[in-house]
């Protein structure tokens, strides 16, 4: 069943598309949800318990802050690629589709990856500690191969050349973290692109120390003054102890950058907890020192 215009205004109970904020179409049987393309400004949407299979439609949906698609027919993660310009999205539940798998934690892991501003998840809050985590294991969402989006890139190119590059959408995040805290962004055409055939061996490592540090950006916002100290003194420290490779001592050199902005900008607090403090040191140690390899990341 395609979900009409006058299906719409009669449940939202509105007199054009442009005025619905919030809509629930809780069980109605629909597959297609085309409309939503015409419908920008809704805010609050419960499609669960229907037929739905693609995103797509919901791409234009701005202002959404709350989505529900329990039980409808998902068929892959790579529908949440349509998600990711929604900057609003604090509630999604999306459990009891296809695309949620076996693997439960792998696949919060995967989805939080993909929508790191999330909140909560399937109605359970979504930890700090767990967006640091996601962003390291989760996989990457790339766009469904049958979309318009996947057809060609921004720059014309395929987009298995561009869209499932590691570097091109996690400098993108990286540079939203470092706008956030008022820095510059980085410039993509300081690194080789990891898609070319020569370079393909960077990839596992690159893709290692961009996650780390999107993780370490994303914790130090929580670290009061002596913390922060703590992690200005041990990157400074190992900037200067060590020689890294290029990727690694620019990684090294942004943290001890906002670690250093942070310390200075933010009044002393009360403790906020040993357990904070902890992962960041450890991902300082696992991405500078070999020997801490095998450092498990959120051990006591």
């Amino acid at each position: 069943m395609k979900l009409t215009r006058k299906l719409v205004l009669a449940k939202a109970k509105a007199s054009d598309l442009e005025s619905v904020k919030k809509l629930n179409c809780w069980g109605c049987n629909i597959t297609d949800i085309s409309i939503f393309s015409q419908i920008p400004n809704i805010k609050v949407l419960t499609l669960s318990v229907n037929s739905i299979s693609s995103l797509a439609p919901l791409a234009g949906c701005l202002s959404l802050c709350e989505l529900y698609l329990r039980r409808n027919m998902i068929p892959s993660l790579s529908e949440l690629s349509h998600l990711r310009p929604l900057k609003h999205l604090r509630v999604l539940w999306l459990a009891e589709n296809p695309c949620c798998g076996a693997d439960y934690g792998q696949y919060r892991l995967t989805v939080l990856r993909c929508l790191p501003h999330l909140q909560k998840l399937d109605n359970q809050v979504v930890t700090e500690d767990e967006i640091a985590l996601a962003l390291m294991e989760g996989e990457e969402v790339t766009t469904p191969p049958g979309s318009v989006q996947s057809q060609l890139s921004s720059n014309g190119l395929p987009d298995a050349e561009t869209e499932n590059d590691p570097l091109n959408y996690n400098m993108e995040e990286t540079n939203k973290i470092r706008e956030e805290l008022g820095m510059k962004p980085l410039s993509r055409d300081k690194f080789p692109s990891l898609s070319s055939p020569s370079t393909r061996e960077m990839k596992s490592s690159m893709k290692k120390v961009t996650h780390t540090l999107d993780a370490i950006l994303l914790l130090l916002k929580d670290l009061d003054e002596e913390e922060l100290h703590i992690v200005h003194t041990a990157t400074q420290n190992r900037l200067q102890s060590y020689t890294l490779d290029s990727e690694i001592n620019h990684g090294m050199t942004i943290l001890h950058t906002v670690a250093e902005k942070q310390y200075n900008l933010i009044a002393t607090k009360s403790h906020f907890g040993d357990k904070i403090c902890s992962v960041v040191f450890k991902f300082c140690m696992c991405v500078c020192v070999p020997e801490y390899e095998g450092l498990s990341l959120f051990s006591s």
